[in-house]
């Protein structure tokens, strides 16, 4: 069974500031790694359901106090940060999925979600048309009106 992860994006103000920081550290990663380079993200622990997570799994970001995006999980893999300590990578595909804005209050690390539990794509609810040009999602109050009309 696939499952997701959901991290706190801890310092970004939006969905185009996310893909500039990956842009960025991509960038940084291929020229030390030449065209091997991959997206990743670092985590203390190893997830013990990896197996899962990688069998079709995503990353969903939390930005500002909302679900916003999510990346698709390539790979896990053990890794040593800047401090010379075990952790985790997160391979991620840079492709970033816009998806119906959620609440979601502050937690620390990452936590687990169930495919019924994430957001729907923005694609996928038929809102891709109302995201705005800069490629943030509609405001919450927008969505909370057409999802009480039924509409989403």
């Amino acid at each position: 069974m696939t499952v997701h992860i959901i991290r706190l994006a801890v310092g970004v103000t939006s969905v185009d500031h996310l893909a500039e920081l990956q842009k960025t550290r991509l960038k940084t990663a291929r020229k030390a790694d030449g065209p091997k380079a991959r997206l990743v993200t670092y985590t203390r622990n190893r997830p013990r359901r990896a197996d899962e997570v990688t069998d079709g799994g995503s990353l969903y970001w939390v930005v500002k106090g909302v679900i916003r995006v999510h990346q698709r999980i390539l790979g896990i893999e053990e890794a040593v940060n800047s401090e010379g300590r075990a952790c985790c990578a997160l391979v991620l595909d840079p492709v970033h999925v816009l998806t119906v804005p959620r609440a979601k209050r502050a937690f620390q690390g990452w936590r687990y979600y169930t495919p019924e539990d994430a957001p729907l794509d923005l694609d996928k609810a038929g809102l891709r048309a109302l995201a705005a040009a800069d490629g943030e999602a509609p405001p919450a109050a927008l969505l909370a009106e057409l999802e009480e009309l039924g509409l989403v």
